[in-house]
């Protein structure tokens, strides 16, 4: 008989307890469905779950901290939160609030880096998008230290950070910034293009550095592997490279500002960088080249021409010799003088 009673009072616990889960589930399932704006809510490192409870419950997010908390025990998760910026609507279901915290599926912000930028141009652009100090996305890129550490061979991440759009995490920093562009420069680069190095007898530094000067002058995709093999005629019998792109980027590191046309005292400008000062290639990359010129770069043209300026159209004439170009120059400064103004000729 005392086991029957026994038994009896065993199921009896079981079936309440079967009910009671049956309960929370239907409870947690009808939860209000997310309405109002976004709230972004940061969970900081080692945070409590009672904390994080709390933390939801101000903003609105979750109605009832005991019950957040007792679907949060039940799930399994009030222990496993992780860290981060968060973004939830009001009346968020609590399992779908609780998925995420555990997942790290933190709010994220997109962020697109255009071809031919400099670094001090992703400061601005991130300044402007994400909130972070310029001079500190510029100290990340140009640390010498962070170079070494993604292994990578400029004098700093200029060049190196890769034109793409990124999915950021919000609250991201300076470094975790650059290093997520630069990790995709070196995703991107591939065994054939290392093997492709020594066949054209040039280093990485060297090949990038090359087509950010092809990225800054062209405008047209045809004209790009023409143009790398103008430059590469010229560094084959040691004629000065005379790049445009060169002297902006001597002008931006010295003032801080690009400016918008140059003039004949800007070619003047004492910086390495300056290649019509200096010849062959200057120390580094002048901006960030997108794939195009960068294959332009390891796969030139094999082209005659040593000169080209540019036509109205964003176009270029191409010429072998110093006379045919300087002919090529009076022709397209007579039409600037009745078109939109035109680069100077290279």
């Amino acid at each position: 008989m005392g086991g029957k009673k026994g038994g009896g009072r065993v199921r009896t616990a079981s079936t309440a307890l079967t009910a009671s889960f049956a309960a929370l589930t239907v409870l947690t399932s009808c939860t209000t469905h997310p309405s109002g704006s976004p709230q972004l809510i940061t969970i900081p490192p080692n945070a409590s779950f009672a904390a994080v409870a709390d933390s939801l419950h101000a903003h609105g997010i979750v109605r009832s901290r005991l019950w957040f908390k007792l679907v949060a025990r039940i799930e399994g998760v009030d222990r496993s939160v992780q860290a981060g910026v968060y973004e939830f609507r009001p009346g968020a279901p609590a399992t779908d609030v609780l998925a995420a915290l555990a997942a790290g599926r933190t709010a994220t912000t997109r962020l697109t880096m255009p071809e031919g930028f400099t670094i001090a141009d992703l400061a601005a652009l991130a300044a402007g998008r994400l909130g972070l100090p310029a001079d500190s996305v510029v100290a990340a890129a140009r640390d010498t230290a962070e170079v070494r550490a993604l292994g990578l061979p400029g004098p700093s991440l200029e060049g190196f950070l890769s034109p793409d759009t990124y999915s950021l995490p919000v609250g991201a920093t300076a470094r975790e910034l650059v290093r997520l562009l630069a990790e995709n420069f070196k995703r991107h680069w591939g065994p054939a293009w290392t093997a492709r190095l020594d066949t054209i007898g040039m280093t990485e530094l060297e090949a990038v550095t090359l087509a950010s000067i092809v990225e800054g002058e062209a405008r047209v995709d045809e004209e790009r592997a023409t143009i790398a093999g103008v430059y590469r005629n010229r560094l084959r019998i040691g004629m000065g490279l005379q790049a445009d792109p060169t002297v902006q980027y001597a002008i931006l590191l010295e003032t801080g500002h690009r400016k918008p046309r140059l003039y004949e005292k800007d070619y003047q400008i004492k910086s390495p960088y300056n290649t019509y000062l200096y010849r062959g290639l200057p120390p580094g990359p002048v901006n960030s080249p997108g794939r195009a010129s960068i294959e332009a770069a390891l796969y030139p043209a094999d082209v005659p021409y040593l000169y080209f300026v540019a036509t109205p159209d964003g176009h270029h004439l191409f010429s072998r010799t110093y006379d045919e170009h300087l002919r090529n120059v009076t022709r397209m400064r007579r039409l600037a003088r009745a078109a939109p103004r035109v680069d100077s000729a290279r």
